[in-house]
């Protein structure tokens, strides 16, 4: 690279809105470029990659309602048809026939093979050198934990595992089938939670590991939201009273002199 910035493109290279438990949420990635004439990686696009971090590719439906299907039926034991009735109340369209797709989708991702996997990364390894693995954690019901395991530069979902209060070395054994791949590691990524920090490092201790900057800077908000939010009151309240501006026709003013 020549250090120089990127030049972001015109155009979305991926614009849908995915139902989630939390409700609609609309994600976007714009893609960026090199244009520097003098760099050895000039013209070539780089995709933003976490857009994929909400749902599947292709998918308008949230990594959570696949954890939500999937914990629904294995271990609470419920019919699919229940499940639909339980996503509609929830706002969530979707029909007995797609809840069995996306409970096939949140059997995919569990069972994941690793080799498949690994041919899939050969070109991401060609470009750049080696693969940079990340884990997230989702919370679907409050009292179980879906991980899932994904190849930042590809965009490449990997495996999950879902369970409660999983241990240190319950994610090492996860993890185990990768490290074994033997792939050119440059760098691990996840949020703050220590243990699934502590797997990381110990699959791959020669990898730098980096905290995730959407979960750092949720965090930073997090302390002062209950402010903004008093703050945004008091002034709605203090300019609640300040006549509006007014609004003259496309025409001309609405008066003479």
């Amino acid at each position: 690279m020549c250090g120089q910035p990127l030049t972001s493109l015109r155009n979305w290279h991926s614009r849908k809105t995915i139902q989630t438990l939390n409700g609609p949420l609309f994600v976007a990635g714009r893609s960026k470029e090199c244009q520097n004439p003098g760099c050895a990686k000039w013209g070539r696009r780089y995709y933003a990659s976490r857009v994929w971090l909400y749902s599947l590719p292709q998918s308008s439906y949230g990594l959570d309602v696949l954890a939500f299907i999937g914990w629904q039926h294995e271990h609470e034991q419920r019919q699919l048809v229940e499940i639909q009735r339980e996503l509609n109340q929830r706002g969530i369209e979707v029909n007995e026939r797609n809840v069995g797709k996306l409970y096939r989708q949140f059997l995919a991702l569990l069972s994941a093979s690793a080799e498949q996997f690994k041919a899939k990364l050969t070109p991401t390894i060609q470009e750049y050198g080696g693969v940079i693995w990340a884990v997230d954690a989702l919370q679907p019901e409050g009292n179980g934990l879906l991980y899932v395991l994904y190849e930042v530069l590809s965009n490449q979902p990997v495996a999950a595992l879902q369970g409660e209060q999983i241990k240190e070395q319950e994610l090492v054994a996860w993890l185990k089938p990768y490290q074994s791949l033997e792939l050119p590691v440059l760098a691990t990524l996840s949020d703050g939670e220590n243990t699934l920090i502590a797997a990381l490092k110990t699959c791959w201790p020669q990898a730098p590991h980096q905290r995730c900057q959407v979960h750092f800077l949720n965090n930073l908000v997090a302390d002062i939201q209950e402010w903004d939010d008093e703050l945004r009151t008091n002034m709605r309240q203090d300019l609640g009273g300040v006549p509006k501006a007014p609004q003259h026709s496309p025409k001309g003013p609405a008066f003479s002199p």
